[in-house]
């Protein structure tokens, strides 16, 4: 007789946790990849911090001259049924460049290869253009309050926000330009 399979650790803990249909928690912000096969929804109606990043390694791996991060509690992201348990995830252990689930971990549609979210230790940092905001009151929440590993960009965003050569308050601050 063999035994059941088991979930992945992975599975067994937030965001991926399966969220109970009769638990008392309020949809603020739905949202979906590309081809709508992964879809999740926020709890919290804000992020903790909201972000520009820089970084080479954000650059190379969503295309574009910077990420839009919003950071939140992993408690905070709910997949809708199916998405986790029916192998609708990708992950992406960047440090090492291998495809697996690794902290920290870079999450996409396994179909699309549309981002999803950074996983981190203790946070995950969802991305708030594939939101569905509903207006731009609830938009204006997700506001960047900074741009990090500025001195790594391409591209000058002169808009006032702090700028930093690195981590925010644990780097630099550089002069905006422009």
């Amino acid at each position: 007789m063999s035994n059941p399979p088991t979930n992945p650790p992975w599975q067994t803990r937030p965001p991926y946790l399966p969220t109970s249909p009769s638990a008392d928690v309020q949809k603020h912000y739905s949202a979906q990849c590309h081809c709508g096969r992964v879809r999740y929804w926020l709890s919290r109606d804000r992020p903790l911090a909201s972000k520009f990043c820089h970084c080479v390694g954000c650059q190379a791996l969503h295309g574009a001259p910077f990420q839009w991060a919003a950071i939140f509690e992993k408690d905070d992201l709910h997949f809708e049924p199916g998405v986790v348990e029916g192998g609708g995830l990708a992950f992406y252990h960047a440090p090492t460049r291998e495809g697996r689930y690794r902290l920290p971990v870079k999450v996409s549609c396994a179909s699309c290869r549309a981002p999803i979210m950074d996983e981190g230790r203790r946070m995950v940092l969802m991305f708030p253009a594939i939101i569905e905001f509903g207006d731009a009151e609830h938009k204006k929440l997700f506001d960047p309050q900074c741009h990090i590993f500025y001195s790594q960009r391409v591209v000058d965003m002169p808009d006032g926000k702090p700028k930093w050569t690195g981590l925010d308050g644990k780097s630099e601050l550089m002069k905006d330009v422009g």
